[in-house]
């Protein structure tokens, strides 16, 4: 980057800002350092103190965008030529120009950072209670550290508490001892001689008015100089006068794009000259389309792709899956990498190119019913439990719901942790799968071993068992052979016949006298069976998986 030409009434820096601290790094520096103790502000203290002196600095070195300032005993510090332009952005001093300065930090080198000292210190007490009443700024020199915060000498004694000095960190105060202020007294004792005073508010009231100053001035379309303060994936912040302003990574050009005086927010740019290759891209591409490229960069919303030199697409991180819910894309994606993506919209007007990664791959859920039919058998994880069920996971990606009333037949459950827990493998039935809304539906009382399971595992194929004729449709025979059990006895059309009155009771009384009094033997043909007799079979087949079990006449 180069300087801009000197404007009306400033010195030409006929060196540059390397030039001029390279000349200086021979000397020795000597940051102040000087700590004292205190036990705060009481009684005893001398009034009508001499203050003491402030540091008087001499202009020593100009460059574009700093001051090089010798504010004694071979000590130099900078301020940024920013802080020392007029409202027409001249330039106020020149080498050989002196005032006086106060330290505000040390920059990475080793060099005082500093600011010109404009206010006044007053001199006795009727000069702090003048200051007091009208609310004036005043300069002060920090002489010490304290406890809870700092001793500084502003024409007599003052207390500045820590949270009042406007250092954010332990380091930032152990570097205002020895240090030029502006402050305002907040508490006035002259009885006590007690005397408070506040740096924050004042540097937060100036920084303000540098900040409304940059803002009236600066007009969109403008081209401004500024310092690099800080990087993100997204672009970096550039200082163009007491205002921050984003320069977003997508942008290529020198100006001002848009101010926000309201929101004190600026936007900048850094576009080249050449012919945008992206525009020209987004006139050839069109959704649907099936690109590839690299992945440039990661950030917390998705990832930059570059699928043509200089054009880049983002895969937003809601597009990267069509079943999880991606929490970082550096979960899925690694920088350097190449994927394919398809194209989902094209916004000439902002030059932007949105890209999906899951629409590569097909929606698991369009199958879903294929291959997750009502009555199919799962076996899953617990994923999480809710008040209103669990989910299971049936393939990676895919959960389904067991709802609390589907846990089990048995009894009522209030919360699914009563059943499972996280972690858990179990085996459930599919009820329903609903590709729109993204819902499998699952039941563990389904599976659960019923009265037939019981039976089966009891009884053997051969064995004489008696039931109750539940139904009869022809030669088929249903039978009722225990509570919730019932088997199928395929007999002569003869043997058949309607419903038998006078039967009576339950199956359980019907079974018992049947076996009490015996089986009646049949008159010269088989007896008719008739719905609620009770009569005596043979099992002639079992099949426990199909809760099947088949009977001959006994």
């Amino acid at each position: 980057m180069h300087d801009d030409p000197p404007k009306q009434g400033e010195e030409a820096p006929d060196e540059s800002f390397a030039d001029i601290l390279n000349e200086f790094e021979k000397s020795t520096r000597t940051a102040p350092t000087a700590k004292g103790k205190g036990k705060g502000q009481g009684k005893g203290r001398g009034r009508s103190k001499p203050a003491a002196s402030p540091l008087h600095g001499t202009v020593v070195g100009v460059s574009g965008d700093f001051i090089l300032i010798d504010y004694g005993a071979k000590s130099e510090g900078v301020i940024p030529a920013a802080d020392l332009r007029d409202a027409d952005g001249n330039l106020s001093v020149k080498r050989g120009d002196s005032f006086d300065v106060a330290i505000t930090g040390y920059n990475s080198e080793g060099m005082a950072t500093l600011s010109r000292v404009t206010g006044p210190r007053p001199r006795d007490w009727d000069g702090l209670m003048r200051a007091f009443e009208n609310k004036e700024i005043i300069a002060g020199r920090v002489t010490a550290s304290l406890k809870g915060g700092f001793s500084v000498d502003v024409g007599t004694r003052a207390f500045m508490p820590a949270s009042r000095s406007g250092a954010r960190d332990a380091a930032e105060m152990e570097k205002l001892v020895g240090q030029e202020i502006r402050c305002r007294i907040i508490k006035l004792d002259v009885d006590d001689e007690d005397v408070v005073v506040d740096r924050r508010s004042v540097m937060e009231e100036e920084a303000r008015q540098v900040r409304q100053n940059t803002l009236a001035s600066l007009e969109e379309g403008a081209v401004v100089r500024g310092t690099v303060r800080s990087l993100a994936d997204y672009g970096a912040f550039i200082d163009i006068g007491g205002v921050d302003g984003l320069l977003h990574v997508g942008d290529i050009s020198w100006k001002i794009l848009k101010v926000d005086k309201q929101a004190s927010k600026i936007s900048l740019g850094l576009k080249q000259m050449s012919p945008d290759p992206l525009e020209q891209a987004l006139s050839t591409l069109n959704p649907g389309d099936r690109v590839t490229g690299e992945v440039t960069r990661l950030t917390d919303f998705g990832a930059f792709v570059e699928i043509l030199p200089g054009v880049e697409g983002l895969i937003h991180v809601s597009e990267m899956s069509w079943t999880k819910r991606i929490q970082r894309p550096s979960d899925v994606l690694k920088k350097g990498e190449r994927v394919e993506a398809v194209v989902l919209k094209v916004d000439r007007a902002a030059s932007r190119l949105s890209l999906g990664l899951k629409q590569v791959l097909g929606n698991p859920w369009d199958t879903i019913k294929d291959r997750y039919p009502a009555g199919k058998v799962i076996e899953g994880k617990v994923t999480r439990l809710v008040k209103f069920g669990a989910f299971v996971e049936v393939e990676e990606g895919i959960e389904g719901l067991v709802h609390v009333s589907e846990f089990t037949s048995e009894k009522r459950i209030e919360h699914p942790s009563e059943v499972v827990k996280v972690g858990q493998v179990v085996r459930a039935m599919v009820l329903s799968a609903d590709p729109e809304t993204k819902r499998l539906k699952l039941g563990l009382k389904q599976l659960e071993p019923t009265a037939a399971d019981h039976f089966a595992q009891q009884a053997q194929v051969g064995d004489r068992v008696s039931g109750r004729v539940l139904e009869v449709r022809g030669n088929k025979v249903i039978v009722e052979l225990g509570e919730g059990v019932a088997g199928v006895c395929l007999v002569e059309e003869a043997a058949t016949g309607g419903p038998a009155a006078g039967s009576s009771g339950s199956l359980a009384e019907q079974l018992a006298a049947a076996w009490k009094g015996g089986i009646k033997p049949a008159g010269p043909g088989p007896e008719p069976y008739r719905v609620g007799q009770v009569r005596s079979f043979t099992i002639k087949a079992l099949d426990p998986a199909a809760r099947k079990i088949d009977l001959t006449p006994a």
